[in-house]
């Protein structure tokens, strides 16, 4: 517990307060012994190179006689360096690979073997002098992909609140809608404004906070809390908003301050899970932004007839800011290029030497603000252009998105006129999203457990559109659900009718959205991110 609270936001702020003095890491304790690979490699620089790397970094200079400070007094001297690096092991980084590639599993599964070893890893030495820091130990407890399914488990599970809180946010006003008209005297039209602006502005968000994210020297936390304490204290202004401008301009803002779950919680999840494992994180991830919406009128439903259209919004800062809390308490980095980027940084504190870099420092140098911003901006509309089955699936997925946004729209008018539901029942129709996707999870999982995993380990990963064969199966759903919602929704018919079509609707679609989140990625896996 007391690393996750260490590598959390709030930690890192004890840190600077009390001059990291308090919450170590290891190698800021007296008694840190500097692993035998690096003693060798910064005494070696007038021989051969424990390993040599091609890419070098930008500023190449000559290697300099190393003074060790005197916390180095701790280090075990190095007798024998021919002795020391031939029972040290390279192992390759999965940061040396592209995510959802074939490179990407096979080293997955030589990282899977080598962590039960527990063997040290030998640092790499580029060709300019450098030395690549890398995790100590194959079972390093640092890198996100060593930590306990308990403590992976738990991260996961920060991220799907926090990613639950703020999609819930979207469709929770719905209910405050027909007062928003009468107490601001605007139409129907103009009221749904604050329900598709805040949708809008988090399909804006990624495009700006999904390469930040990226940058090492940033990595996924500072986007996380920044935004999302922003969001919560957003939220405050939101409920007591004067003029249904302002009510507009801060939905917007909401919508874009909350983007970054969406924006990073996929990148998160692939931090700590492998290949195999990520499509299950992935599905639990994608269901709680999935129910967000589902839930957010049952939540406000039968509040809002009696304390007003403003307790809708009072009720996202009532959802967010205990989130917040313990995501401020308790979610640790999980980049692993900033995570050796602060320890490369750490090492050269210890040492004295500037030979001791991260590979993703050498990289960082090399970053173009022009380059990030084409890579976000301009690539994803490129390859939409020029290739048909992307520019498919993203008009696809969007039809089906706005067709499920659809229903906060259609709902009100189905079933309070027609069957004289009130608000609060109406929100609980909504439950039957909930419901069609844990049929979703268990079918899609019951896929990746009984079919999918056991056929990539027997045959590795096949062409990416493999992956669509169960939403070819399940594309014919949503058509059948809106088609058996519209022909029942009528009061001569029993409203469950209707609430069937629905779930089927939204179980078929759940299993399509998973499918292209695979394939999409593996098809353009630089590009995953932006896409």
């Amino acid at each position: 517990m007391a690393d996750i609270i260490r590598d959390a936001p709030i930690g890192q702020i004890i840190r600077f307060v009390t001059g990291n003095k308090v919450l170590q890491y290891p190698e800021e304790k007296p008694d840190f012994v500097l692993p035998e690979g690096y003693n060798t490699a910064l005494n070696s620089f007038t021989t051969s190179p424990v390993k040599e790397k091609e890419e070098t970094s930008p500023s190449p200079s000559p290697s300099p006689t190393l003074e060790r400070k005197k916390t180095m007094d701790t280090v075990r001297s190095v007798d024998s360096r021919e002795d020391i690096e031939a029972a040290l092991t390279h192992i390759k980084s999965r940061e040396d690979t592209e995510a959802w590639t074939e490179s990407r599993l096979e080293i997955e599964r030589e990282l899977s073997l080598e962590r039960t070893k527990s063997m040290p890893i030998a640092p790499t030495k580029t060709a300019d002098g450098n030395i690549l820091v890398d995790w100590y130990m194959t079972d390093d407890p640092a890198n996100p992909q060593n930590w306990s399914n308990a403590k992976r488990g738990f991260v996961a599970l920060q991220i799907c609140l926090y990613t639950f809180a703020v999609y819930s946010g979207s469709a929770i006003y719905t209910s405050s809608q027909l007062e928003v008209e009468r107490v601001f005297h605007v139409g129907p039209t103009a009221a749904s404004l604050p329900l598709a602006l805040y949708v809008l502005a988090y399909g804006i968000g990624p495009l700006f906070f999904s390469p930040l994210s990226e940058i090492p020297i940033i990595g996924r936390n500072p986007i996380y809390m920044s935004t999302f304490a922003l969001f919560v204290i957003l939220s405050i202004p939101t409920a007591l908003a004067k003029s249904f401008g302002a009510l507009l301009v801060l939905r917007f803002l909401q919508g874009f301050l909350g983007s970054p779950c969406l924006a990073t919680g996929g990148a998160t999840m692939q931090d700590m899970y492998s290949l195999l494992k990520l499509p299950y994180a992935m599905t639990f991830w994608v269901s709680a932004a999935y129910c967000g919406p589902a839930l957010g009128p049952l939540l406000s439903g039968f509040a809002v007839p009696v304390k007003g259209w403003r307790w809708s919004l009072w009720e996202i800062v009532w959802i967010s800011a205990p989130v917040l809390v313990c995501m401020l308490l308790f979610t640790p980095e999980t980049s692993t290029p900033n995570i050796l980027f602060r320890r490369a940084a750490r090492l050269r504190k210890l040492t004295g030497s500037p030979q001791l870099r991260s590979q993703s420092e050498i990289d960082q140098q090399h970053l173009n603000p022009t380059a990030v911003a084409v890579d976000a901006l301009i690539k994803p509309l490129e390859i939409t252009i020029k290739d048909p089955a992307i520019a498919f699936v993203n008009i696809y997925s969007s039809i089906v998105y706005a067709i499920y946004y659809s229903f906060f729209e259609v709902f009100p008018l189905v079933y309070p006129g027609m069957y004289g539901f009130n608000i609060g029942q109406t929100g609980i129709v909504f439950t039957c999203v909930a419901v069609a996707c844990l049929l979703g999870i268990l079918s899609y999982t019951a896929y990746l457990y009984f079919y999918l995993v056991p056929d990539v380990l027997k045959n590795g990963l096949r062409a990416q559109e493999h992956r669509l064969v169960p939403a070819l199966i399940c594309v014919f759903g949503p058509v059948i659900g809106l088609f058996m919602f519209a022909w029942t929704a009528n009061p001569s018919i029993h409203w469950i009718a209707s609430v069937i079509g629905i779930t089927i609707y939204a179980a078929t679609a759940f299993v399509v959205f998973q499918c292209i989140f695979v394939y999409v990625p593996m098809s353009y896996p630089h590009y995953a991110a932006s896409l």
